[in-house]
């Protein structure tokens, strides 16, 4: 019998600890702004929409020119882009064994898929 008092004690301190934990948090409020400062150095997310203009989705697109830089900065020579689909970009040129090709995906910051 004690020790079911004993467990239902503790129960009830947990529950009431998680209760002031939970409610020290929520006490930030709608009037709290967060300002977030992207690596590029631009702000965004005031409502007076500060900073560079959006280019709409094209931001987060890989741009065919760089696309092109970072294939010859991986030692593809005359590189140039052959394909651009909505998923990859396909860069083609020619390394030390012959013609090659890179395929990045479309996406911000052109991560490479396939060489």
């Amino acid at each position: 019998m004690i020790s079911t008092f004993a467990k239902a004690g503790v129960a009830a301190l947990i529950a009431l600890g998680g209760i002031s934990a939970t409610a020290s948090t929520a006490s930030a409020g709608p009037d709290v702004q967060y300002r977030v400062y992207v690596q590029d150095g631009y702000r965004h997310g005031g409502p007076q929409g500060w900073g560079r203009p959006d280019r709409g989705r094209d931001r987060d697109r890989c741009a065919p020119w760089m696309a092109e830089e970072k294939a010859s900065r991986m030692g593809l020579r005359r590189a140039r882009v052959v394909d651009v689909s909505p998923r990859r970009v396909v860069v083609a040129g020619f390394d030390r064994q012959g013609r090659d090709r890179v395929v990045f995906a479309n996406v911000r910051g052109c991560p490479v898929i396939r060489r």
